[in-house]
Parts: C-alpha cells; sequence; structure tokens
C-alpha cells in the first residue's frame, strides 16, 4: 500500500490517509446557513476518500462576513452543520472547519457595519472604506475566536483551520502593507504579530485535548509592500510556539495577488457575466472594459507551484516543528503529484480543485497510482464562486445549465494555455 493510504496523525485526530479537502469557498450557505448543496458536497467529498474535508470560510463574527453564502458563528447554524459533520463522520472522514475574519475585504451588506481592519483605508478590490479596529474590539475578537472554537466542537468538528494568510483580518494586521498603526499592534514585527498570537493562545486553551488545530499562513504575499520569505518564516516560527498541530503552507493574497494562491488566469468574461448588475456595475464594467487583465494580473500555472517555497519552509524550520506538520497545498492534478509532495517529506497536503470537478479523485487514486482528475485550470469554478457557487463547468453542464458560448470559449482558450505551461514546466 502506498504511504497515501496510511493513517496520519493530526494532534488528537487520526486521518485515514494523507488527503484533505482544501477550505476553498462554497458560496454554499444561503443566507449565512449551511444549505443541503453544501451537505451533499462535502458528503459526496468524504464518499470520495479523503481523510478529512475542510468546510469554509466560517467568520468567527458577523463583521468578517464577506459574502451571504458565507457562515459565521451563530446559533442557528448549529442544526445544520451538526448534521453534515455526522455524515462525514458516516463515511469514515474527519471533519475540519476554517475559522477566520475578513477584515476589510466586505462590503456594508453583508456584514451589516463598516468593514474593519488594522488601519484605517480604502481597498480596491471591494472596494469599500475601511476603519481602524480599536484595541478592545481586538480583545473582543481574541475572545470570539475561542469561543467559535467551543462552537465547532458542539456543531461535531474535529479540526479547526485558523486562517491567518491571504490578506484577511490576522493578515492585515501582520502585513506593513496593511498595518499602519503606532500602538502596542503595529510598527515592530513583534507588535503586529500580537493579534495573531493572542488568538492563537486562545483558541488552543478552548482547543483542549480533543481538537485539532491547523493554521493557514502565508510563506510570502507576493505583491508590493507585503511579507517576503524571511518575513513568512518569521510568522511560521510564531505560529509554532503555540504548539499548533499544522501549518498549511499558502501565499498570495486576495487583494493584490489572487492568482498566486490559485494559479493559473482568472476568468474575466466568465467573472463579470455571474456578477449581479445591481451590486456589482462598477467591477462589471471595469472587468468588460478591459480592466480585468491589470487587476487580475494571470500566474502561468504549473503542477505543485508551492513547492519550491514549501521545501524552503521545510529545510529552515525543521529543527523547530516537534510534533507539528508541515502541510502542502497548491496545483495537485494527479495521483502521481500526490507521491512527489510525500517523497518530498510532507505527511499531509490539501486539494480543492480536482475535488471540485471529480469528488471520488482520492478513490481514483487508490485504484490508479497514475490517475490524472482531467482539471482543466480554467478557473471558471472561481469566476462563479463568488456570486453563485462553486462548480466546474462540466458539472454545470451535466447538471442541464447552459453556458453562454462566449464563456465556453474563454474556459477552452484558458485550458489550452494551462495545458501548454504545464507541458512547458515539465520540459524544465
Amino acid at each position: 500500500m502506498s504511504s497515501l493510504f496510511t493513517p496520519c496523525q493530526l494532534g488528537p485526530v487520526t486521518l485515514r490517509n494523507r488527503f484533505i479537502r482544501s477550505a476553498a469557498f462554497e458560496n454554499m450557505c444561503h443566507n449565512n446557513t449551511p444549505s443541503q448543496e453544501l451537505h451533499d458536497y462535502h458528503v459526496s467529498v468524504a464518499h470520495g476518500g479523503v481523510g478529512m474535508t475542510t468546510v469554509a470560510y466560517c467568520a468567527v463574527d458577523l463583521s468578517g462576513v464577506s459574502f451571504d453564502g458565507q457562515l459565521y458563528v451563530r446559533e442557528e447554524a448549529l442544526p445544520g452543520l451538526k448534521k453534515l459533520t455526522d455524515a462525514i463522520h458516516a463515511e469514515g472522514a474527519k471533519a475540519g472547519i476554517q475559522l477566520g475574519h475578513c477584515g476589510n475585504m466586505p462590503l456594508f451588506y453583508p456584514c451589516h457595519c463598516m468593514p474593519v481592519s488594522a488601519s484605517n483605508g480604502f481597498n480596491l478590490y471591494s472596494p469599500t472604506i475601511h476603519r481602524r479596529l480599536r484595541v478592545d474590539e481586538i480583545k473582543q475578537l481574541v475572545k470570539k475566536f475561542g469561543e467559535a472554537v467551543d462552537f465547532c466542537r458542539e456543531a461535531g468538528f474535529d479540526c479547526v483551520e485558523i486562517h491567518a494568510g491571504h490578506a484577511y483580518l490576522l493578515s492585515q494586521f501582520i502585513s506593513r502593507r496593511t498595518n499602519h498603526r503606532h500602538d502596542e499592534y503595529g510598527g515592530s514585527f513583534e507588535n503586529r504579530v500580537r493579534f495573531l498570537n493572542e488568538v492563537l493562545d486562545e483558541v488552543m486553551k478552548h482547543a483542549g485535548n480533543d481538537m485539532a488545530v491547523v493554521v493557514k499562513t502565508n510563506m510570502w504575499d507576493a505583491c508590493r509592500g507585503g511579507s517576503d520569505i524571511e518575513e513568512g518564516l518569521r510568522v511560521a516560527r510564531e505560529i509554532l510556539k503555540h504548539h499548533v498541530h499544522g501549518i498549511v503552507l499558502s501565499g498570495g493574497t486576495v487583494s493584490a495577488s489572487p492568482m498566486r494562491i490559485l494559479g493559473g488566469a482568472m476568468p474575466i468574461k466568465t467573472l463579470a457575466h455571474y456578477m449581479p448588475m445591481k451590486s456589482f456595475w462598477w467591477l462589471k464594467a471595469a472587468l468588460l472594459c478591459g480592466g480585468g487583465a491589470l487587476m487580475i494580473p494571470t500566474v502561468p500555472f504549473k503542477e505543485l507551484y508551492f513547492m519550491e517555497q514549501a521545501k524552503l519552509f521545510q529545510k529552515e524550520l525543521k529543527d523547530e516543528l516537534g510534533d507539528t506538520k508541515l502541510i502542502y497545498v497548491g496545483g495537485v492534478q494527479s495521483g502521481d503529484n500526490c507521491q512527489t509532495i510525500m517523497d518530498e517529506g510532507f505527511e499531509l497536503f490539501q486539494i480543492a480543485h480536482v475535488l471540485i470537478k471529480d469528488p471520488d479523485f482520492v478513490n481514483h487514486v487508490q485504484a490508479n497510482p497514475h490517475y490524472h482528475a482531467g482539471c482543466g485550470r480554467s478557473n471558471y469554478c472561481v469566476g462563479r464562486m463568488y456570486t453563485l457557487d462553486m462548480k466546474c463547468h462540466e458539472c454545470v453542464e451535466r447538471d442541464g445549465e447552459k453556458i453562454p458560448a462566449c464563456l465556453k470559449k474563454e474556459i477552452a482558450h484558458l485550458e489550452a494555455n494551462a495545458k501548454k505551461s504545464m507541458a512547458e514546466n515539465k520540459q524544465d
């Protein structure tokens, strides 16, 4: 048996294999409540063989919600989440959930308040004006992260993943690009990671001996003024001080370098097509008038696109890890990719794109170690998930939904480019 399919310990939780469904945003929690669609998707992934599936993105407070289809911690969500975790467990998988706060990303209407961040400013990505969090508000949010862990335990989750990357709130405090404070939460590195350290202290206290804790962090921000690799290593070392059970090694920011997170190109026509004119007319117009390529630059796709940086982190942190596992994420397309990750010394890894098209990916790899999911990396799923739901274009058409001819043309073009890029990288 391949080591891919041997059990692995993640803190107090034993996973049946090394595959974790990454916390990719589903947009399946209509009116901020778990839907049958969310339930069916995660159960299908569990049935498909993963060791753990991770529900995304649950805000610890309403102020951290970016979309109506996003969860936040509240009693009304408990019954649906408990039903979901019971069903995941019945399939033999563990259930994880990502906790975080979007910070300056939301518009007013989803979070029902002025968006907050480390500092006052304007977020062009939303776009929206945001205000600086007061110290007492920071302390309240720290407490809410701890309470959120208790909420997740009650809902039946085995693991919480704290999102400290991608330019969401915790990352907004860490980065000099977004943190311009002059108090104990700004300026020096020690001050900029204070909020993160306080959150992790609280999370670990509430996690106790029965909840696994994973932290998603940026190896680097991949944008001007953001954190570089050196600072990313310093952040990882701060995280390790809390004896968390796993660290997910990611990179990029949703506001300035989103395709570093995802790889490839954003399907601009698809993104604009699914945006409702009433809510996003300004962004839709900008995208369709040729601004999309400037706003969201392409990053040529290659398989395992974070491997170089992840191996560096592995090398630099090897003597400090203890029982903490470094979890690889990024660009998994095949069983061969999965085995490469294991051969490079990563005991666990996260996958997302391939499970959107093929929830049975893990079972297919177990049957055929060289199985390739055939994900074309057009990122159509990303283009629609912010306003509709997360779905592969092949699944959409299979379910009888019509895709306009102009979008089909874009998909074909982007998949051809991704295929060419992957072939060139393999030659190198």
